[in-house]
């Protein structure tokens, strides 16, 4: 809203320079012309009145066509924001879509576990609850709240951490790493939650998740502090010994007294309707504008 209060101020200081300056310095100057007197000196005289409105409307209408493609660009920037609403829309929808569908076996192919993201996936096995990860600090999933927040630099949410668990796959033969979900700060010590920490065989369902870059601020890994901050999976297969394979358990999966499954995040930041309104209200203001100076005052 700031942005948009100083761009429509610099267009309307715009027009009213159009409109109280009958030319600029350079046509003042075209308004004279040199007169030569024999033997004498050269003087400057005056051009006629109508060679000085004629340059003047000259200039004039450079400006009000130069004035116009704000407008113009706004409204085209405003569509572009609808297209990219609709895009974004699609793309949550299609998400979601994918974290609901009906789980298939794992495959341990990784071309082919690349094109899986998000796609809800079984596996059966045991935890090895000895080599457990923290990534720290995270908030329970909650879409409704996400959305309400989106664009936010702070989140209101309780803070806690996701445990990250190797699982050996018995029909596989492999291990891999289930992110079991959340747990809060009073519960990130496993001895806090042994009722959790199940060591018979189970099925889980989850759901494929890829490796994650470190985003701009994120601090770095602490490895030897066991404290993570983004899912890097090539270290954390070193760390654990298991494949760089990574799924986040679903909700039904919880084993009662241990994390909180659920914790994939599909909640995209959609913040393209307030770009609407500003793209398609500073063209209404400037269009507005640039019709009184020009339109109204020829009528």
């Amino acid at each position: 809203m700031r942005n948009l209060k100083l761009i429509l101020t610099s267009y309307l200081n715009i027009l009213k320079t159009v409109r109280n300056n009958a030319a600029p310095k350079s046509i003042l100057f075209r308004q004279y012309h040199f007169k030569i007197i024999p033997g004498r000196y050269v003087l400057p005289s005056r051009q006629s009145s109508s060679t000085a409105a004629g340059a003047e409307k000259e200039e004039d209408s450079f400006f009000k066509w130069l004035l116009l493609l704000i407008p113009v660009t706004t409204f085209g920037l405003g569509t572009w924001q609808v297209k990219r609403r609709q895009w974004k829309l699609q793309l949550i929808d299609d998400l979601k879509s994918l974290t609901t569908a009906e789980p298939i076996d794992l495959p341990v192919d990784p071309m082919e576990l690349e094109r899986l993201e998000y796609r809800r996936v079984k596996v059966r096995g045991h935890y090895d609850h000895s080599q457990e990860l923290y990534v720290l600090p995270r908030s329970p999933v909650d879409p409704e709240r996400e959305a309400r927040e989106a664009g936010r630099l702070s989140s209101s949410g309780e803070s806690g951490a996701n445990v990250i668990t190797p699982f050996y796959c018995s029909d596989l033969g492999i291990t891999i790493l289930i992110n079991r979900g959340y747990v809060p700060k009073n519960k990130v010590r496993p001895e806090t939650r042994m009722k959790g920490q199940v060591s018979d065989e189970v099925e889980v369902v989850g759901v494929v998740r890829l490796t994650e870059q470190r985003k701009p601020f994120v601090p770095q890994n602490d490895i030897e502090g066991n404290r993570w901050h983004y899912r890097d999976l090539n270290a954390m297969a070193r760390v654990t010994g298991s494949e760089p394979i990574f799924i986040d358990a679903v909700l039904d999966s919880t084993i009662p007294g241990g994390p909180i499954g659920g914790q994939t995040r599909v909640t995209l930041r959609n913040e393209h309707m307030q770009y609407i309104a500003t793209w398609y209200g500073l063209c209404t203001a400037t269009s507005y504008m640039w019709y009184t100076k020009f339109i109204r005052k020829i009528r």
